[in-house]
């Protein structure tokens, strides 16, 4: 019977999916010395197999070490087997070197977390720009899944949105928009982003469906800022749509971000427990637990 670890960050869907498994939970206990080195303790022995669960957002820099603590302790203890549920994925934006000297964060940290051994790696909804496949920077054991689907499905369910339209924020979301529409048999496009200044950015839609009257769910990976899903809530809203639902995978939410969305005029923000925020309505359990089943 495989055990379930649940580092810091991931708690509660590490207990959503053991319970979906009918597998042993056990906890791990985290601490910080005055010199800001972590201490860290399972709560519980383990057996010949474990999945530990751990989600790189918030502090990325102390999940990660409490990540691979762990991982390490489990090996030291007789574990035979160990798959990582990383399901925010940090350190990708920094995917090629923009100037001289810059570390490609995204390949070295992909490496160290290939280098752990682990069966199987599942993430969800890895932020990819230049590298599109992710086996490239995590190596054959990658499995990452899409949230955007189940995202999509929420809002339409939860509002009753009539004949909905599904959009990317930007270019890039238009793979998360072609998810989410295509169990809903939803028409999806994607809005392109030109900037204007450094600090100011634009939005012009791309073959926009009419809008009027119709409702609208912006389908993100993440809400970081919030600024270019406020963009894209009220860009709908002046193509005449009717209510707009702003849905993303990861909620990493700096302070002020569900302020802008909302004062945009989003009728409701929503996002998965990937990240534990006050907007993770929908789980990912589900995804992890079925992908955590096949071979």
């Amino acid at each position: 019977m495989v055990d379930i670890v649940a580092c810091t960050n991931s708690q509660i869907l590490a207990s959503r999916i053991a319970g979906a498994l009918g597998a042993r939970l056990i906890p791990v206990e985290r601490k910080v010395f005055p010199d800001g080195e972590l201490y860290v303790r399972l709560l519980g022995e383990p057996g010949d197999e474990a999945v530990v669960v751990q989600s790189l957002s918030p502090k990325p820099n102390d999940a990660l070490v409490e990540l691979i603590l762990v991982s390490e302790t489990l090996r030291d203890l007789g574990v035979g087997r160990i798959a990582a549920v990383i399901p925010y994925m940090a350190y990708l934006r920094q995917d090629t070197r923009f100037n001289p000297g810059e570390a490609v964060s995204a390949e070295i940290i992909g490496r160290l977390v290939r280098s752990m051994g682990y069966y199987k790696i599942v993430t969800v909804d890895m932020h990819l720009h230049r590298v599109r496949d992710p086996s490239m920077l995590l190596g054959p054991a990658v499995r990452n899944l899409s949230a955007a689907s189940i995202l999509a499905e929420y809002a339409v369910k939860t509002h009753n949105l009539r004949n909905p339209v599904i959009i990317g924020p930007d270019e890039e979301a238009e793979q998360w928009a072609k998810k989410a529409a295509e169990p809903l048999g939803a028409e999806y496009t994607v809005f392109e982003k030109k900037r204007i200044s450094p600090e100011e950015v634009i939005l012009k839609p791309r073959g926009l469906p009419d809008l009027k009257n119709r409702d609208v769910v912006i389908v993100d990976d993440i809400i970081s800022t919030g600024g270019t899903m406020a963009k894209a809530v009220a860009e709908a809203y002046k193509n005449k749509a009717g209510r707009v639902v702003a849905a993303a995978t990861h909620a990493v939410l700096a302070p002020g971000a569900l302020g802008r969305i909302y004062g945009a005029g989003a009728v409701d923000v929503v996002a998965t427990d990937t990240i534990e925020s006050p907007i993770s309505m929908v789980s990912v359990a589900r995804l992890i637990v079925e992908e955590l089943k096949r071979p």
